[in-house]
């Protein structure tokens, strides 16, 4: 059943970014798509690689503090799980990249895959919130130019609509972790119109994943995450403005928050194996909100989504290597996890 519906979010996926690549490149002026990338100032590319490269080992100290409750982990190993696990997300189908981050760290530090995975929902909670900042800081200081005004509505709608869904998830796992018996009830009530081995195996696995979800509230520990996560986000928005500028586009720093946003979003939508198409789809329409020419909008979306795709696979299969494992070991790894 898991197998038959990832294949269906594959299907669905690879036809949603053939027709974005297909917008974009069609009518495209590629002496226009050449000559940006003459004028590309290739130094600025180092520190926007650093930087982003920065932003994952943050997510690796980040994840150490989420997991304090249940080990002391190390840095040493939660880095190449990380980057593993993107690595997955880049080459593997249905976004198993969380899968795969929780099982090679559970079987380098000896812990539950459930439990680590527990502690992967927190850490993508904390992402939520500050992209949710970001947001509100977006639309407080971005100017589009006029006529853009449906764009920066959109924008608002977006934000409300990420905000509900992170409150629904958060009340959610605070009424399970406050009143676990009468919410696992109310979720089996929600369920009663389905078969009802369904229903009991949704609740065993909630249960499961309760278990592990356990989260350090020393103050040192959360102002930690608070501050890990605010730089995780400047490190992970820095290389979009150093690659605008080294298109020669000058604009101001709201314009890299508002393209992460867009971007954000396009990882939501479904995609092939590392977000191509969607993720060039946003960075493109977002730029030409602020009077880019789609060649040069279309350049900077294939740096910025170079920068991180490529690198990270490279280091991924790197680290796959020096723990001996490989792609088909993790996956039938994380299908049992599943």
């Amino acid at each position: 059943m898991i197998s038959g519906m990832r294949d269906k979010k594959l299907w669905i996926g690879l036809a949603i970014s053939t027709v974005l690549l297909i917008f974009l490149f069609r009518k495209l002026d590629y002496g226009q798509l050449v000559a940006a990338f003459r004028q590309l100032d290739y130094r600025l590319l180092l520190p926007a690689l650093l930087s982003t490269m920065v932003s994952y080992w943050l997510r690796a100290v980040r994840w150490r503090l989420l997991l304090l409750p249940m080990k002391v982990t190390r840095l040493k190993n939660l880095f190449p799980a990380t980057i593993i696990g993107y690595m997955a997300n880049n080459l593997l189908p249905a976004r198993l990249g969380e899968f795969v981050r929780a099982y090679a760290l559970a079987k380098s530090e000896s812990l539950t895959t459930s439990g680590v995975f527990a502690s992967l929902v927190i850490d993508r909670l904390c992402d939520g919130f500050s992209v949710l900042l970001i947001l509100v800081i977006t639309l407080f200081t971005v100017h589009l130019p006029p006529g853009m005004e449906q764009v920066q509505r959109s924008l608002e709608l977006g934000g409300y609509a990420i905000f509900c869904v992170y409150a629904l998830v958060v009340s959610f796992l605070f009424a399970l972790k406050r009143w676990n018996k009468a919410t696992l009830g109310f979720v089996t009530l929600l369920l009663s119109p389905f078969p009802r081995r369904l229903g009991v195996k949704a609740v065993s696995l909630i249960e499961s994943f309760m278990g592990g979800l356990r989260i350090s509230l020393r103050p040192a520990a959360l102002g930690g995450v608070a501050f890990s996560s605010l730089a995780i986000w400047a490190t992970a928005i820095w290389p979009i403005d150093l690659t605008l500028r080294a298109f020669g586009i000058s604009l101001p720093a709201s314009a890299s928050l508002f393209i992460m946003i867009f971007l954000v979003f396009a990882v939501m939508v479904p995609a092939s194996p590392g977000y191509v198409g969607t993720y060039h789809a946003a960075c493109v329409y977002g730029l030409m909100a602020f009077n880019v020419g789609k060649e040069q909008a279309l350049s900077v979306a294939l740096v910025i989504h170079a920068l991180g795709f490529f690198p990270v696979i490279i280091l991924g299969l790197w680290y796959l290597g020096k723990a001996n494992l490989s792609l088909k070991s993790i996956r039938e790894g994380t299908a049992v996890g599943e």
